[in-house]
């Protein structure tokens, strides 16, 4: 992909980010049919990972952390590493935190996650 094609991507996408994110902030997804309700849930009764995430999205654009961490502990943990993940591709161009970025990043961290993701579902269903 050439230079201008990348450029072009990385606006687009940055746009529709943005409109997810003003979307998230102007309607609140427990109250508005706009948002979908989890299947799994629906057809199992119990909580996904995911479950509770979009109201834990719209909890942080409202900087309510408490209310966040309620709907959905490991989406508010999952967001800042998000971002720790984007600065480190996109942003750190001399490569200055390159042992962070194989800490956070490397071999094994897709495992871990995964592990973790499966305990917390786990976790949250023992209620």
């Amino acid at each position: 992909m050439n230079k201008g094609a990348k450029i072009t991507l990385s606006v687009i996408v940055s746009i529709i980010f943005v409109a997810v994110l003003i979307l998230f902030y102007r309607f609140d997804p427990e109250a508005e049919l706009l948002f979908p309700k989890c299947p799994f849930l629906l057809f199992t009764g119990y909580e996904c990972p995911g479950c509770g995430s979009q109201r834990a999205i719209h909890s942080l654009l409202h900087f309510k952390i408490g209310a966040a961490w309620r709907y959905n502990a490991f989406m508010v943990l999952v967001v800042p590493y998000l971002f720790l993940g984007i600065y480190l591709e996109y942003f750190d161009r001399r490569k200055r935190h390159s042992r962070l970025k194989s800490l956070f990043f490397g071999r094994w961290s897709a495992m871990t996650i995964f592990i973790v993701i499966i305990v917390y579902w786990v976790l949250r269903n023992l209620n």
